[in-house]
């Protein structure tokens, strides 16, 4: 096991800041995912931390030892690629064998390293198979296999899952999680799927356009996002965002977000005074942190059903509130208005989100 310091890390192609100035620690034993669009730096970062990059700026530590001008087989990682990288002309066996030949460990550690390995991922009977005649899962296993092998002090995986269908996939993720608490190693992990990161993850690192946006727990990135761009990037169906104001009146405060207002406590207004650049705000409601009421209530909000979005225990529900579309996410309801009918949405107050408009900070 090792933990992985990165200090400043930046890296350029040309004009474009892949990684900008990225700071982040990672534990023993840790697995940590980097989640972020198509683009954002992550496997730029995980390509530097292997050696397969070199950085324009920054250090990069592996238990404690700078590694930058270290070539990759000195840095003591193993890197699981998304397209796998078997030889072809090998079999499972060779594949396995091959990283502890390269290091001229004897023929019967070799053996004997590789039938454990084999046996941990349950691919003993594949031995004696080349890469073309196994299935993605059995591939993405040999894979992860070579990449075990050797016992390296850290895991560098690059979406190693993408390649594979739902079903199989939804059993990776469980698969490569256990296993990853089994052997205790160090873990960073690159994916652009938020539900790869949130049931993987002991933290995320969140990443946009080569920086980071924020570093914390599943649970907290979900209830307490830092920004606009983690609050929508993170959670299915998004959050939905809500120009408003902060207006006061009569000694009363509330947001008005032009089709509707809502009522806020003095000490939340104070502290949205004292937060915000500006009255300009931007309300953060996540689908579920709402209710669905067939008549008004209380300080519902009046719309009209758009469209249904059926998903077996659930539903999601488009409301269109004036011009905005809105939305539900309902589970066990019984009776569902039919499209084009009004209905109404109270929203969970102690749920919302609110961000300043100017830097799209959280606030709340």
């Amino acid at each position: 096991m090792a933990k992985v310091t990165i200090k400043n890390l930046t890296k350029r192609f040309g004009k474009v800041v892949a990684v900008d100035h990225l700071n982040l620690d990672v534990r023993e034993g840790e697995f940590i995912v980097l989640l972020g669009p198509s683009g954002c730096g992550k496997t730029t970062t995980l390509r530097c931390i292997a050696g397969l990059e070199t950085p324009d700026e920054g250090e990069i530590y592996i238990d404690d030892r700078l590694v930058n001008d270290l070539p990759p087989k000195d840095r003591d990682v193993a890197m699981v690629f998304q397209s796998y990288a078997l030889y072809p002309h090998m079999t499972v066996y060779e594949n396995l064998a091959f990283p502890l030949r390269m290091r001229k460990y004897p023929k019967e550690k070799i053996r004997e390293r590789v039938l454990e390995v084999a046996k941990l991922l349950k691919i003993e009977n594949l031995l004696e198979r080349k890469p073309k005649q196994l299935s993605g899962g059995e591939q993405q296993r040999v894979a992860l296999g070579r990449a075990i092998v050797r016992q390296p002090k850290v895991f560098l995986m690059d979406e190693p899952l993408s390649n594979l269908d739902a079903k199989l996939r939804v059993y990776m993720r469980a698969e490569l999680k256990k296993l990853q608490k089994d052997l205790g190693v160090t873990t960073i992990y690159v994916t652009h799927d938020q539900v790869e990161a949130m049931t993987m993850a002991d933290r995320i690192a969140v990443m946009n356009a080569g920086v980071l946006q924020q570093y914390a727990y599943p649970d907290e990135i979900y209830d307490r996002p830092a920004n606009v761009f983690v609050a929508g990037f993170v959670g299915s169906p998004p959050m939905n965002f809500i120009n408003c104001s902060l207006m006061e009146r009569d000694g009363e405060a509330y947001l008005d977000a032009g089709t509707f207002r809502l009522k806020l406590t003095n000490d939340l207004a104070d502290l949205i005074k004292k937060k915000a650049t500006s009255s300009e705000l931007i309300l953060g409601i996540r689908p579920e942190d709402c209710e669905l009421c067939m008549e008004p209530m209380g300080d519902s909000i009046p719309g009209e059903l758009y469209v249904i979005e059926p998903l077996g225990s659930e539903l999601v529900l488009d409301i269109k509130i004036g011009s905005l579309l809105f939305k539900v996410r309902t589970f066990g309801v019984k009776a569902v208005p039919k499209v084009g009918e009004k209905i109404w949405i109270r929203i969970n107050r102690n749920k919302m989100h609110i961000f300043d408009k100017k830097t799209e900070k959280a606030i709340l």
